[in-house]
Parts: C-alpha cells; structure tokens; sequence
C-alpha cells in the first residue's frame, strides 16, 4: 500500500513545498513508484492478471481523456461583450446538464476555456472550484455517460436510466445547492471587474464545428466493449482526424498545447500503477467493513471516492454489496436492483458527489486544474482546495442528502 500512499502524498506537498523539481521530475516519481508495485506483482507473486486488468483501465481512460481533450481542444468560443453573474451562473448550470451528454470529461475540456473568458481578468480560486464541482463532477450524475463510476454500473449490466429514476432528487438538490452557494459568495464577495446584473451586448460564436462529428464518435465509441481495443482505436482515430483537421488559428485561438494531458498522464499513470493492492484489499477485507446500510456504503462510498478516484471506489464497494447479498454481480443484476436498489442508489450518489473532493477524486479535475496552469489563472493548491472550498461547501450537501434522501 505504501507506493499508492507516497504518490498521493507527491501530488499533495511536492507542487508547493519543491515546485520546479516536480514541475521537472513527475514523471520520473510515477514511474518509480508503479515500477515497485508492478515488478512487486509480476515477480514476488508472480501475480500479473491484475496489472493487466490494471493496464487494460488505464489505456481506456487515457483514451478517452485524451480524445475529448484533443476533439474540445478544435472547438473554441468567442464570448463577446460584458457578462453578468446571471450569465456565469448559467454557463455553470448549462455545463452540468451538458456534462450527462458528453461526459464530465469532455464537458470540462470544451468548457473550461470559455469559463476562464467570461471570467477574464477576474478569475479567482472559487471559479475553478466550483467549475470542478458543477460540471466536472456532480451536473453529469445522471446518465452512464456522465459520469465514469455509472458507465461501469452501465457496463455491468445497470439500465441506462436507472440512476436518472432513483437519484434525480439528490441529484437535484445538491445541483442547485452549488449553483446557490456560488451565487451567493459571487455576490457578497464579488471578484473586482465583475458585474453582478445581467449581460450587456453579449453574444457567442462557435468555431471549429467539425470537429462536433469527430466527438459524435468518441461518444458511440464509448459503449462499444467487444472487440476489445476497438473502442480505444476510434477514439485515437477520432483524436487524429481532429487535430488534422482543425485550423491552427482554432489551436492558437484555445492556447492548446498537450502540456497539461502529458502531465494528467503521467500522474494518473502513477495512480492506476499503484492502486491494485488499494481495491485487493479493500475486496477482501469487504467483508469486515461496517456495510450494514445504505448510509455506511453513503459515507464509505464518498470517502473512498475523494482519495482512490471515484470510479475504482464505486466499483469496489458495488463487489461487497453483490457478495453481502450473495449475488453473482454478471448474472443477478436486476435481482439485487429488486432488493438492494437504496444501496446502489447510495453508492452511485456518493462515488459521483465526492469525486469533487480533492483533485484525485475524478479525471477531470486534475485535467482541468493542469489547464488553468498553463493558461496562467490562479488555482487553488492540494490542500486549499480541499479546506478551503470543497468540504466547507460539501460537507453540509452531503448531510443534508443523507439526512433527506439516504
């Protein structure tokens, strides 16, 4: 467990306390720590079925990160004119709607861009915060392609609106809850530059509209499971079709360079390198958890999600729900939905909600915060983003979800 743990402490201290030796080395420190997990499997235990399942999830994830990222990368909007809050508000709630279409992922990269334009010079830490919440995170908790832990409930066999069905209401609850409380600080602490009433002249062009087709195509890939790699390849394809395709005056427009998907790959290479033993322990050890009700997996499910990556959390505690029920989770699937249905309903709140909690929880966070980077805007740091903005904001959501709801 110790690699998993010294790459999440790296991603925490060492962009503060060693910034330029991490700003050059972070690639070498994931290496390092991945090369002991996988040559402790490979060679002590002669073990490799994980590190290939391992490997398997990487490569997809990275595929797909890596394609919308390319794809969003040839869209660019022009916002023109002055924007009101009323306007930045919308644009937040539009982006979480957006976010069930196409994804948390592609609906961070298309929109983190124009976000930092209808901020401009008035960009603060709470406008990336809050853009993680709403639209990386909790807006694309209602359908399998919004978020990653429900396409794997998807991919094991969950119905496609299944999680729309049962969770709207605390989906709802926590969607406007953000948008209040951004609202709110946006008013009583307002950036300076910033107008507080509605838009004055402003409108919005859309360039590179090509490249809509090439993401129509990551989004059909995205549910095509067999042949394996098939789906990896069209997304690649679609990557490639799309940087050719799109003019460089797009490209210069966006500032796109792959500076920030370098850097998110190689970090969560690190973290998919090093988790396996995380998941194998917490598999076999389900069995004492304190997983009585649909309140521990609520609370364990977001604990998990804020530090392991919302995905591998969601799918290791749905395995110690299927084994407590005593179901096979390939064949039993709508059995356990008959009689457990509260307790997925917990899960897939928690895992999506709590994948806001630190930059690890969810894919896209970490894409997003490398973007800000490099396009200069301020960014809260590991631990300022999670003390100053997401538990003061989350904490009480997350009562009152579990209070009202679970």
């Amino acid at each position: 467990l110790l690699p998993f743990g010294a790459m999440i402490v790296s991603i925490a201290i060492l962009p503060i306390a060693l910034r330029h030796q991490w700003e050059r080395s972070y690639h070498l420190v994931a290496l390092f720590l991945a090369a002991i997990v996988v040559i402790y499997y490979a060679v002590f235990l002669r073990e490799t079925a994980g590190l290939i399942h391992q490997a398997h999830d990487y490569i997809s994830f990275m595929s797909l990160a890596a394609a919308l990222f390319v794809v969003t990368g040839g869209i660019h909007f022009n916002l023109t004119g002055s924007t009101g809050l009323l306007t930045r508000l919308l644009f937040l709630a539009g982006g979480g709607l957006l976010a069930n279409v196409i994804g948390t992922t592609g609906a961070s990269v298309l929109l983190i861009r124009p976000w930092m334009q209808l901020n401009r010079d008035a960009y603060r830490p709470r406008h990336t915060a809050f853009f993680i919440f709403i639209v990386s995170n909790v807006g694309g908790g209602l359908t399998p392609i919004g978020d990653p832990p429900l396409l794997l409930g998807f991919i094991k066999g969950v119905p496609f609106w299944w999680v729309a069905q049962n969770c709207w209401a605390p989906w709802l609850f926590t969607f406007l809850s953000l948008l209040a409380i951004f609202y709110l600080m946006e008013r009583i602490w307002p950036a300076p530059g910033h107008k507080k009433g509605g838009a004055t002249n402003f409108s919005v062009h859309l360039y590179g509209k090509r490249n809509l087709v090439f993401l129509a195509v990551i989004l059909v890939a995205v549910f095509i499971s067999n042949p394996p790699f098939v789906r990896e390849i069209l997304m690649l394809l679609a990557a490639i079709g799309s940087y050719l395709a799109t003019p460089h005056a797009v490209h210069r427009a966006n500032s796109f360079t792959f500076v920030p998907l370098r850097e998110v790959a190689w970090l969560f290479f690190g973290i998919f390198g090093t988790i396996l033993p995380v998941i194998e322990y917490l598999q076999v050890n389900a069995g004492s958890l304190p997983l009585h009700s649909s309140s521990h997996y609520f609370w364990i499910a977001g604990a998990l999600s804020s530090i392991l990556d919302s995905a591998p959390a969601y799918l290791t505690l749905l395995s110690g729900a299927f084994a407590r029920a005593g179901l096979n989770p390939d064949s039993q699937v709508a059995e356990f939905l008959l009689h457990h249905g509260r307790t997925l309903a917990a899960i897939s709140i928690a895992s999506v909600f709590c994948g806001a909690v630190t930059y690890i929880g969810n894919g896209p966070n970490l894409l997003v915060k490398a973007t800000l980077e490099q396009c200069g805007r301020p960014v809260p740091g590991f631990f300022s983003y999670i003390f100053v903005f997401a538990l003061p904001v989350f904490i009480p959501i997350l009562l009152l979800v579990w209070l009202f709801f679970v």
